[in-house]
């Protein structure tokens, strides 16, 4: 179930996106100010943000900005009352996706969420490059320096969990859920000694990663 961050600061406009995406399928959180947003946009995963610009504390572009230079890729749509060219275009240059300007149907909101959500799968159905690793979806295979490097399913789908989200952290807790499974007991050490099995096939140097990076006391973070 994808997750959304809608975030608008007019509480019925918030209320009605809510319930129509949620009517779509979609797991959705409502923050109503641009700081909230930044916290729970870097703290938690999401697949796609809806990020009205007119907001307290941080706008829309200051929250994208700051999203951005976080590392973070997630979708962003922003929502707007201001149709003028040049804050359209500020918007995409800051990072956004897409740009939709209020009033705008719900039909037209919930094509363009299709679309980028689809977009952001499609990006890993080719090739992931990082490095001199290239990582193949389509033929589930790791190459490093263009050759094939043995890789088990389940190193696979850890170092795809990662990479889906890359710039955030993931704990421990949602690598189960996404690799194992829900319902799966497996302790942390079991996860640690993937990730360091994971480490020795794709880093230049395993001692000191580059890419997957723990971060202590909470999980680890692709960077690449």
């Amino acid at each position: 179930m994808p997750r959304i961050l809608v975030v608008e600061d007019e509480p019925t406009l918030a209320h009605g996106l809510e319930d129509d995406l949620k009517l779509e399928g979609y797991e959705v959180e409502v923050v109503g100010d641009g700081q909230s947003a930044c916290d729970r946009a870097t703290a938690k995963p999401f697949d796609l943000i809806v990020l009205d610009v007119m907001l307290p504390r941080k706008d829309g572009f200051e929250v994208c900005r700051e999203l951005r230079h976080a590392g973070l890729h997630t979708p962003i749509i922003l929502l707007t009352a201001k149709a003028q060219e040049s804050d359209k275009v500020l918007g995409l240059e800051l990072g956004a996706d897409d740009y939709v300007t209020k009033p705008f149907s719900p039909r037209e909101l919930r094509a363009r969420v299709k679309a980028l959500l689809r977009r952001a799968a499609g990006e890993l159905s080719e090739v992931f490059s990082f490095g001199d690793v290239e990582l193949d979806f389509t033929r589930a295979e790791l190459r490093r320096a263009g050759k094939p490097v043995e890789i088990t399913p389940l190193e696979f789908k850890l170092l795809t969990a990662l990479i889906r989200h890359r710039g955030r952290v993931l704990s421990r807790d949602k690598l189960l859920d996404e690799v194992w499974g829900r319902g799966v007991f497996v302790t942390d050490r079991v996860i640690d000694t993937h990730v360091t099995n994971l480490r020795k096939k794709i880093e230049p140097e395993p001692a000191t990663p580059r890419y997957v990076v723990s971060v202590r006391g909470v999980g680890y973070r692709f960077d690449g």
